[in-house]
């Protein structure tokens, strides 16, 4: 690792069943997967299982300029953690049980081309249309 981790959060207010299938579920992803109301995932794919892997293609929508976030999960312990690489990078996903729903901490490492700041504030707008879609989802359901 080159740099000190980022770390974003965020309680979701919803189960931990339901919060693990949320943010694992290509269907589910696709509806919370951007960070700006511009941009959109168009497709996901998750093979979640250690050496599986994933991909969410981002795109913006006015312009259908995008990317892949795409990677390999290397652990993965069911409603409890999910560790992934990245290109170089890795990340760590963990979901804690609390008493008003779930925590969900997302760490990971950055990028040299952008702030610091600019993708902890990206990866957190990001991690927060996450617990809107898991409480709506879960309150619709």
């Amino acid at each position: 690792m080159t740099s000190e981790m980022i770390t974003v959060e965020a309680l979701v207010e919803a189960p931990i069943d339901h919060v693990w299938r949320c943010y694992t579920t290509p269907q589910d992803i696709m509806q919370w997967n951007a960070a700006s109301d511009d941009w959109h995932t168009t497709a996901a794919s998750v093979d979640l299982r250690e050496g599986g892997a994933f991909s969410s293609r981002m795109e913006a929508k006015d312009s259908g300029v995008g990317f892949d976030f795409a990677g390999t999960y290397t652990r993965i312990e069911p409603e409890r953690l999910i560790e992934y690489a990245f290109g170089e990078r890795t990340a760590r996903v963990t979901f804690a049980s609390e008493a008003n729903g779930t925590h969900v901490q997302v760490q990971f490492e950055p990028e040299d081309e952008h702030s610091r700041d600019l993708q902890r504030d990206g990866w957190q707008a990001i991690l927060d249309n996450f617990a809107r879609h898991a409480k709506q989802a879960h309150q619709a359901g």
